[in-house]
């Protein structure tokens, strides 16, 4: 009986196109029979396409430093790019660490972009694209969570990437809101450097309090909950040596 209804099951789940299966539950059997009851439940589908409502949808890519957002965001440009889809890529004027006009992971892979001052321009510079891509949005101001909401209600896929804690562990920017207006969310982890564990804080090495500090590994290490909270601890306890005054 068992057996029956794990293939009754695993069957329908792979018609893909059908948004709510049938799950038979098992009433009563008996050596020649098998009474079942069918219920209808609904299937959670990623980034499905309903044909006679023409909107988008906004995915979220966020992690630490060195977590692959970027070469996450750039895989799915690329594909769609490959669908031959009108992509049209932005980033923070501000973010010339590798190139002036190129999204570039850590990993040296790269794709073309424009960069923008203000999350405004993006909205006149998307006109007629499939999909918008967003790197960097935590660099953005709060107007890029209307801009990305408004393009998704035009019919446009729109993928963001960005840090969702600046180096304090605090949420960065805009990107709480989008993580909370996004239809899908994607963290992704580094690995720690002191630990090996995953790693989703980034600590800032660099001695400086500025909130917005270009940097890489010289200035940056991603670090587990574990090692974050140990190095934090660490650097308040030399300030307040600092801070002591000396016997003199």
């Amino acid at each position: 009986m068992n057996l029956r209804f794990d293939k009754i099951f695993i069957l329908l789940k792979r018609r893909k196109s059908i948004k709510f299966l049938s799950r038979f539950i098992p009433l009563q059997s008996n050596k020649n029979y098998s009474f079942l009851r069918a219920e209808k439940y609904k299937m959670f589908l990623e980034n499905t396409v309903n044909h006679k409502e023409q909107f988008g949808w906004i995915e979220v890519i966020c992690g630490s430093m060195f977590s692959g957002k970027t070469e996450e965001l750039i895989r799915r440009l690329k594909r769609a790019q490959f669908a031959k889809q009108k992509v049209e890529i932005f980033k923070p004027a501000i973010d010339t660490r590798y190139h002036d006009e190129m999204v570039v992971s850590h990993d040296s892979n790269e794709i073309r972009s424009t960069p923008v001052p203000a999350a405004a321009n993006i909205a006149i510079l998307a006109q007629g694209c499939d999909v918008v891509g967003i790197d960097e949005a935590q660099f953005f101001d709060d107007e890029i969570v209307t801009i990305c909401n408004d393009l998704a209600n035009r019919g446009i896929r729109v993928i963001v990437a960005g840090l969702d804690m600046d180096f304090k562990g605090n949420p960065f920017g805009p990107m709480p809101a989008l993580m909370a207006t996004a239809e899908y969310v994607t963290k992704v982890h580094a690995v720690c450097t002191r630990t090996g564990n995953l790693a989703h804080y980034s600590f800032r090495k660099a001695n400086s309090d500025k909130l917005v500090m270009l940097g890489e590994t010289e200035e940056y290490e991603p670090l587990s909950r574990a090692a974050y909270f140990y190095a934090m601890k660490q650097n308040q306890e030399k300030e307040n040596e600092h801070d002591i005054p000396s016997k003199d």
